[in-house]
């Protein structure tokens, strides 16, 4: 939509990236085609240059998802922006396009578990260093983090599942000290409760798999610059985007593309063309049909939330309820300051009974469904050390805030009385074993 910034986020949800013209269809075509057809090489070749705009290989662009992508971009108020085929490949190609083999980023300990791997194990393989800071920690153990190698600070607006909420302006502050950029995952929060870069950060992630597509139909993922950052104030620092790319034409991308562009056709011409971790045109139109909702969904969510983590706070079974829109919750107030009109559909919790009493209770369950999965429709509910975080040590568990007894519960859209019900009995059930 042009002049976007005149237009709620909720209108945006509905309208933003795609405005069709007359005669033309009114949902996003889907352009389901590998290649495009030119009248000469010539015409190709400006392509290829990136001297002209256009598209010549789905691996690298598609209209239907550049469409989707330029609606996440207005939702989160950034500059330009990318999908990819997942989360995963999302927060990879936002660390790995501008940090290389002997380089360093500071991330917060409490992270999705895929991501604290993806950091610690894989991408230490490929010669990166990552040092894990509690996001507690104070500004002078977060200054002491820092090396001169360190490329970038990484972070969750709402980590999954310990459900702990970042500090932006400390996180910025300190990243900008160093001369480098914030990175925030915004996937719990979604732009429409948070948008990071109103509080300093950088870069944006999405795992759209989540909140934003919303019915466990399309996996995929979003990166969001907000083309704040001067990368040409540290040309040594970022020689990737501030220096002749030699495996594409000698293009300095910050000279041709500018502070807002740069760095999202960075990792489109040179990332996506070698890793090719593209999303599907299908599953980029049926993530645009969940964004239509998006703004309507999260009230619901927050909603069915708030009342099962009051719920849960008032029985005697629990032991611990974490719910960072939960008054009296540890992070509440700096939810409520970055957060205002809610938080996230996902509530963290444990039993008096410890891990034995969890998995009674996660057997009794029957609106709920035990799945790998957050942030859907359905209310879905998972044992993280038990399976999504089972990679990690007890030691890494607690580091990351996710206790081996913790249960993380993505409450859907269903009525709350239900699932305060379905909760009740599961809590009877997991007794009576």
């Amino acid at each position: 939509m042009d002049q976007s910034s005149k237009y709620s986020i909720n209108t945006l949800c509905v309208q933003g990236g795609y405005t069709p013209g007359n005669g033309e269809p009114r949902q996003i075509p889907i352009v389901q085609s590998t290649t495009f057809k030119y009248d000469s090489s010539d015409d190709m070749g400006k392509l290829f240059d990136l001297q002209a705009s256009g598209y010549f290989y789905s691996r690298l662009q598609n209209p239907t998802c550049d469409t989707v992508a330029a609606k996440i971009c207005e939702l989160e108020g950034g500059s330009a922006a990318m999908l990819t085929s997942s989360g995963q490949a999302a927060s990879f190609y936002a660390v790995f396009n501008i940090a290389s083999c002997g380089d360093h980023i500071v991330s917060s300990s409490s992270i999705y578990g895929g991501t604290y791997n993806l950091f610690a194990v894989t991408m230490k393989r490929m010669g990166i260093d990552f040092t894990f800071v509690s996001p507690d920690c104070t500004r002078e153990e977060l200054d002491a983090a820092f090396r001169p190698n360190t490329k970038a600070v990484f972070g969750e607006t709402v980590a999954n599942p310990a459900l702990t909420v970042l500090d932006f302006e400390k996180f910025a502050s300190a990243a900008h000290s160093h001369g480098v950029p914030l990175i925030v995952d915004n996937t719990f929060a979604t732009p429409v409760n948070c948008r990071p870069f109103e509080w300093g950060a950088d870069i944006v992630t999405h795992s759209t798999t989540k909140y934003m597509d919303g019915h466990g139909a399309a996996v995929g993922g979003c990166i969001v610059d907000s083309g704040k950052f001067d990368w040409t104030r540290y040309p040594d620092k970022f020689p990737g985007l501030c220096t002749p790319d030699d495996s594409y034409h000698g293009i300095t991308y910050t000279e041709r593309f500018g502070i807002g562009g740069a760095y999202i056709t960075k990792a489109t011409a040179q990332l996506m063309r070698d890793f090719g971790s593209v999303q599907s045109p299908q599953s980029a139109f049926i993530l645009n049909l969940g964004l239509e909702s998006l703004h309507v969904r999260m009230a619901r969510h927050c909603e069915n939330a708030l009342a099962v983590a009051r719920a849960l706070k008032n029985d005697d079974r629990v032991a611990y309820v974490i719910y960072p829109g939960l008054e009296g919750d540890k992070y509440h107030d700096l939810a409520k300051k970055y957060m205002p009109n809610g938080t996230t559909g996902v509530v963290s919790f444990g039993l008096k009974g410890g891990r034995a009493a969890a998995e009674g209770f996660m057997k009794g369950l029957k609106i709920a469904a035990i799945e790998t999965h957050v942030a859907d429709a359905r209310t879905c509910c998972l044992h993280p050390a038990s399976s999504t975080h089972r990679q990690m040590t007890d030691g890494e568990l607690a580091a990351a805030g996710v206790p081996a007894d913790l249960i993380r519960m993505s409450c859907g859209l269903e009525n709350s009385e239900d699932l305060i019900n379905d909760i009740k009995q599961a809590l009877d059930s997991a007794e009576s074993r």
